[in-house]
């Protein structure tokens, strides 16, 4: 069976580029994401440290349903939100190879529910909808959705 490289086609999204003023909106923006996500999807965020990656993945996970208090699982490389879909949120920050995604476990949480990865220029999957977060100034993030999930 082949493995899945090009996730599988997921929601379609109409999320144009916004700059948010507030982590309040930088997580609105993501709340907004998480409301279309369904079992499969996958979304990649890339951005420098402090762009707004976590804070963004705090509202995808409102989003989702949970309610659960959502941090960088930098160290933990994993950590899963239950809600209408299980999120699972995963941080490449300190992967080297490749080869270390094969132990994160990604074909069976995107069979459980949707994945969302920071620091996701480190991987391969091109049908995963792309967003990159760029800090602008103080509490102002520029929000480019480079690729959109598609069915």
């Amino acid at each position: 069976m082949e493995r899945r490289c090009g996730w599988p086609p997921g929601a379609t999204t109409t999320l144009p580029d916004e700059i948010t003023r507030s982590p309040a909106e930088t997580e609105a923006f993501g709340e907004r994401l998480g409301k279309r996500l369904r079992v499969g999807d996958m979304v990649l965020l890339t951005g420098e440290l402090g762009a707004g990656k976590t804070t963004f993945v705090r509202g995808v996970a409102r989003g989702t349903g949970s309610s659960a208090p959502v941090a960088s699982p930098t160290f933990q490389l994993v950590r899963v939100y239950a809600g209408r879909i299980q999120l699972a949120h995963v941080d490449l920050y300190r992967i080297e190879k490749p080869s270390e995604l094969a132990g994160l476990g990604l074909d069976e949480l995107l069979d459980q529910g949707a994945v969302v990865v920071e620091w996701g220029d480190r991987m391969e999957a091109r049908q995963a909808a792309l967003v990159e977060l760029e800090h602008l100034e103080g509490d102002r993030r520029m929000i480019r959705v480079k690729r959109d999930l598609s069915r």
